[in-house]
């Protein structure tokens, strides 16, 4: 194809991607647009060549060859945050005719299955001859003398045949498709996410993605307390993150010199809250390495020993980023419908333990005191403790 953004693609099925809560950022908006239209055009690389522009609040998404992979771009863009619709759809010129014949052919296979539709349409470009309730009442009229056996319901109709009028071409299309949501990766920033082999991290890191946030992940390895399939386990969640998030990078942390040390210079109690320091200060570490701006972890108030209220107070102040902690008010049951719904769900459930099981204490300390972890802390060489277990860092890096 050679037309350019400024001539009707007609004939050309493409995808129109309508966006959500971008429309109210002002003018912020074209950089939310912008990243938007980045993120598509990364993800769409290996299902073929597309021009990707947007006008109106709707980015549309064209093949420009033949042979492109529409339903694998599909799948993939319905995975796009920032796009709350999407459609596949067929353009046409703007004229009453051709948008009705287009709704015949194009549409005919939904048509004929269905026994119930409506005609919505929208009208973006004023100087069409037609109302946007008259082009409706002219699409819905003939359609119904075209498929007799369907019937007009303006209430629940199985197929609402959509009509709108834009800027280069008309465009018509059945149902819209939900999309992710959200606000396009990037726009808020960088964050390190603790990545363990739960079900709470990968969700807490889908729902900060989903809240425009790139991220970089790090993981506590303690070989061999812990086994490489656990490791292997836990890249294959981030790997399952990568169709939501994009790109991710997996900082693998050597973390068992840190827990043997201190299972030998501190008190059992306070081991799990310990240990949860060197984390947040190696995951710090980490963030500013990256240029990071916040750590993202997947405690849920109340739901273990070290996710009261006050043993996240003394494992957070240990470091000076943000913390964000997307699932503290979510129940066991709410988090493991969206891991379900994000595909981590059956690969966290997995039988391989992670080192957050490694030398648990029999009576954690639930409600800690700052003055009691600073004193148990002052028999070990933190930094020096820190320092090797960075230096240690593999970094595995993971595409969609």
């Amino acid at each position: 194809m050679s037309h350019t953004p400024n001539t009707p693609p007609v004939g050309d099925e493409i995808f129109l991607l309508k966006m959500g809560e971008m429309v109210l950022k002002g003018l912020n908006r074209r950089t939310f647009e912008e990243r938007l239209m980045g993120n598509a055009r990364r993800r769409l690389q290996k299902y073929g060549k597309f021009r990707i522009y947007s006008r109106q609040s709707i980015t549309y998404i064209e093949p420009k060859e033949a042979g492109c992979d529409m339903e694998g771009a599909f799948e993939t863009l319905s995975r796009l945050f920032g796009v709350v619709g999407l459609s596949r759809a067929k353009a046409c010129e703007k004229t009453p005719e051709a948008i009705l014949e287009t709704a015949k052919t194009y549409l005919h296979d939904d048509l004929m299955a269905a026994s119930t539709f409506k005609v919505e349409s929208k009208r973006s470009d004023k100087s069409f001859p037609m109302t946007s309730i008259q082009l409706s009442q002219f699409v819905g009229g003939e359609l119904n003398e075209a498929f007799p056996h369907i019937q007009a319901d303006m209430h629940t109709p199985e197929v609402v045949v959509h009509v709108e009028v834009r800027d280069f071409a008309a465009y018509v299309h059945a149902n819209p498709t939900p999309g992710a949501g959200g606000l396009p990766v990037g726009v808020g920033g960088l964050a390190v996410s603790l990545l363990s082999g739960g079900i709470d991290s990968p969700v807490a890191s889908w729902m900060m993605a989903k809240r425009g946030v790139a991220l970089e992940m790090v993981h506590f390895f303690s070989y061999p307390y812990t086994s490489p399939e656990a490791k292997e386990k836990v890249l294959e969640l981030a790997r399952l993150l990568t169709p939501w998030c994009g790109r991710l990078t997996v900082h693998v942390v050597p973390f068992t010199e840190i827990q043997e040390e201190l299972r030998r210079s501190c008190p059992e109690a306070l081991f799990t809250l310990l240990m949860r320091r060197f984390m947040m200060r190696i995951a710090q570490r980490v963030a500013q390495r990256v240029g990071a701006h916040g750590l993202v972890t997947g405690e849920s108030l109340g739901q273990v020993a070290s996710q009261t209220m006050e043993a996240m107070a003394v494992t957070g102040q240990v470091v000076s980023l943000p913390v964000f902690r997307p699932v503290v008010g979510m129940d066991k049951e709410e988090i493991i419908r969206i891991a379900r719904k994000i595909g981590t769900f059956e690969t966290s459930i997995l039988p391989y333990e992670d080192c957050c099981t490694v030398f648990t204490p029999r009576h954690p300390k639930t409600r800690p005191t700052l003055e009691e972890i600073q004193e148990a802390e002052a028999a070990l060489d933190i930094e020096g403790l820190i320092e090797k277990a960075v230096a240690g860092i593999e970094r595995v890096v993971l595409n969609p």
